[in-house]
């Protein structure tokens, strides 16, 4: 997946939103929450996204997949270019990163994101 459709993606969520932070990072949110952080920078293909604890150690394994610098603690990674990835492949983890933050707000912050869906 090229990061252009990577970032249509992020932005297509219900809910999602967007703003760039620390001067040049995109970062993609749902209810106030980040769940994935690409570069401002048009030339760059990494982003930064949260995934399941379980599959942290399994995706990091793979070359061109590194723990995320200053997120790692909290199960994120990156993934230095987002063509390395299938785009199936890339739509599930991207999927799942707003699904694992989606899940942590308060319900009535997701029945309001729902309701406005």
């Amino acid at each position: 997946m090229n990061i252009k459709k990577a970032k249509e993606m992020c932005r297509s969520l219900p809910g999602a939103t967007e703003d760039i932070k620390w001067t040049d990072h995109l970062v993609f949110s749902i209810g106030g929450k980040m769940f994935a952080v690409a570069d401002v920078d048009e030339k760059s293909t990494s982003i930064r996204f949260k995934v399941d604890d379980d599959r942290f150690l399994e995706l990091t394994d793979r070359p061109g997949i590194i723990p995320a610098p200053y997120l790692a603690r909290s199960k994120w990674i990156r993934v230095e270019d987002m063509r390395s990835l299938a785009d199936t492949e890339a739509e599930q983890l991207l999927r799942r990163a707003y699904e694992l933050v989606f899940s942590k707000l308060t319900k009535k912050l997701q029945r309001e994101i729902e309701g406005a869906a």
